[in-house]
């Protein structure tokens, strides 16, 4: 079992702390507005994801095995979603002295909702709950044990990844760098969508 625990931890690392939509919207965040205003977004990304891997353990896996379509229906949806996203990020230019409403930081629940359509969190979910289904005996400790594992993850890479955005946000001077900075942060967010079809 310890040894189930650690691949476990492990998995949750790499999963969480691997470039995609989640860690692509963190670095963004903490490069336009900071570490202290993007933790609304690493929240609600964390608590999202923690349920979400919970509810994969309890049973959500087998529900959407024999359901291929609402699998297809989220991927779909959550793909639509990350490109106006990408589409959004990529037209941004660099922040402005006095932030008005439209530049404010993404909010905690916008980052529940972010991370419920995002189709690699799925994934993940889904196969966490597959792969790690004979860790625990209850349906219930084992989406306990995931949810708690994930959040823990989750939270300490995308903090990562919005620090690492606010230290890159020092060096973008002049306009272009941010037109440059976001617009690869928009193509990496996109490429991670493709990523999930191909």
């Amino acid at each position: 079992m310890p040894d189930q625990i650690w691949a476990l931890v492990m998995f949750a690392l790499v999963a969480t702390g691997s470039p995609g939509g989640a860690t692509t919207l963190a670095t963004a965040s903490g490069a336009r507005f900071g570490y202290g205003r993007s933790v609304p977004l690493i929240l609600g990304m964390v608590l999202a994801l923690a349920g979400l891997v919970a509810v994969s353990g309890v049973g959500l896996a087998a529900t959407l095995q024999t359901a291929p379509v609402l699998e297809l229906s989220a991927k779909a949806v959550g793909s639509i979603y990350l490109i106006w996203l990408a589409a959004r990020i990529s037209l941004a230019g660099p922040p402005s002295p006095t932030q008005t409403d439209e530049e404010t930081p993404i909010s905690l629940v916008s980052g529940v909702i972010l991370l419920m359509v995002n189709p690699k969190a799925w994934a993940m979910a889904l196969g966490v709950a597959s792969s790690f289904s004979k860790l625990a005996s209850s349906p219930l400790v084992l989406g306990g044990i995931l949810a708690l594992v994930f959040a823990l993850s989750a939270c300490l890479s995308l903090t990562i990844w919005a620090l690492a955005g606010g230290l890159v946000a020092r060096w973008l001077s002049a306009e272009w760098h941010w037109h440059l900075f976001n617009g690869t942060m928009a193509l990496l967010l996109t490429v991670s969508i493709i990523q999930l079809w191909v």
